[in-house]
């Protein structure tokens, strides 16, 4: 019975993370949502925005990259706030008097960078494709771009919507297009227009799907006790194997350029781990009312530097932080009286930038927690997280067999008192 049980809660968790559910962050998907804000008689206006409804997972360099697959001959033939990555094949307009910015039947489209110039831009563009998630920046996790698309048939009258989109991003899957409620707007509160029509594309993010191996580990120690949880041994990968790539004191590097279009594949630091990300968990002081924790996130990546990181601890003891040093926090999944999860990130033009390991990479922080009455203990490795995810990837822990442990002293003190006993007993006949 009990193996059952271990095997159906293995598979629900595989079923899942493989599906992109996760139950720290239920609703969390990314949405696309397509406006049809205007149609003359050959061409309609779009306005397309990508939101960011993940509350811990954010997009980072080189970001999203949006692409679909037309249903009928349509071209775009301006854009604004984005652009495509290929023209196409756009020599049947050869005697038009300006040529389409794509005429590719699916299209991929990137955001701009910062700085392009006014005329191109368009409200919450020009982030280089970047999206915060939800909790560290609400008001950056938008991204949109409108524009002009048009029928080469020139005759054609109805709005298409495309479908097949994808977001360029390992892990997500989208659905299929869904018509919704026409979009409102307003500029004074006053008087509203709506979209011809709206649709929306929902993407969800799978760890199995984003990578075959895990991206970080745990490790553990404390005070008390000299020994080390490290990570486990292969927890990303192992050396020697195909396709486990990893640098050693005196390799010569060759770098990405800072404007790669894609995200290099990692090459760490030789380690028995051999994970990009290691997370080590101290357990530093113990006061009378109160106990101290000191978390180190360390980047072994030597192509990638991880800007606007986040890190999702669950422990017991969280619902009693006292103080935050260096680092953002928010609590997550509050759950009646439950709340022992919650999120950290690092503080604006401090330490948001994780560089990469040939740059002194990393970043900690210490937290004070008060030891709830007839809760806290340092028995049985209470003081340990029960789960850490680093970017939204979950981290490979220890086993709970090599956690560090109170010392048994209890051998020790029942062997002393019957030493004493007859210590005593030979004083006392001595006297006699």
């Amino acid at each position: 019975m009990k193996k059952l049980l271990i095997f159906t809660f293995s598979l629900i968790t595989s079923l899942s993370l493989a599906s992109g559910f996760d139950p720290l962050d239920p609703y969390a998907n990314i949405t696309v949502t397509w406006d049809f804000l205007q149609q003359s008689e050959s061409t309609s206006d779009v306005k397309v925005s990508i939101y960011n409804f993940q509350q811990f997972r954010h997009v980072d360099r080189p970001g999203w990259k949006l692409g679909w697959r037309w249903q009928g001959d349509e071209v775009i033939w301006n854009m604004w706030g984005a652009e495509a990555i290929y023209q196409g094949n756009c020599s049947r307009f050869k005697g038009a008097p300006e040529r389409p910015h794509c005429c590719e039947m699916e299209p991929v489209i990137i955001d701009l960078l910062p700085g392009t110039p006014f005329n191109k831009q368009f409200s919450n563009c020009c982030k280089g494709g970047e999206l915060s998630s939800m909790v560290q920046d609400s008001s950056k996790f938008l991204s949109a771009f409108r524009m002009n698309v048009g029928a080469f048939s020139n005759n054609s009258t109805n709005i298409n919507m495309p479908d097949n989109f994808t977001l360029g991003l390992p892990g997500y899957t989208c659905g299929p297009p869904v018509q919704v409620q026409p979009t409102k707007t307003s500029q004074d509160g006053r008087r509203w227009t709506e979209t011809l029509e709206t649709w929306n594309v929902t993407c969800m993010y799978s760890q199995f799907r984003a990578s075959p191996s895990p991206k970080c580990c745990v490790s553990l120690s404390s005070f008390y006790n000299s020994t080390i949880a490290k990570c486990p041994r292969c927890s990303c990968g192992c050396q020697g194997l195909p396709g486990a790539k990893c640098v050693k004191p005196g390799d010569e590097l060759q770098l990405p350029g800072e404007r790669e279009t894609e995200e290099p594949s990692p090459l760490v630091t030789c380690t028995r781990h051999m994970c990009p990300i290691g997370i080590h968990w101290h357990v530093k002081e113990s006061y009378k009312e109160y106990w101290r924790v000191k978390i180190t996130i360390t980047n072994y990546n030597f192509v990638k530097n991880y800007s606007d990181w986040t890190l999702v601890v669950q422990h017991p003891n969280l619902q009693s932080l006292t103080q935050l040093f260096s680092f953002n926090y928010h609590p997550l999944g509050q759950f009646g009286n439950i709340n022992d999860t919650g999120m950290f990130w690092g503080i604006k033009y401090y330490n948001d930038m994780l560089l990469s390991t040939g740059k002194n990479g990393n970043v900690q922080t210490e937290m004070v927690l008060h030891k709830d009455e007839g809760v806290f203990t340092f028995r049985e490795g209470w003081t340990f997280p029960r789960r850490i995810s680093f970017n939204g990837d979950e981290c490979v822990m220890p086993s709970p067999d090599e956690y560090p442990r109170l010392p048994n002293r209890a051998h020790r003190a029942a062997a002393s008192r019957p030493s004493i006993v007859v210590f005593t007993s030979l004083l006392i006949l001595a006297a006699l």
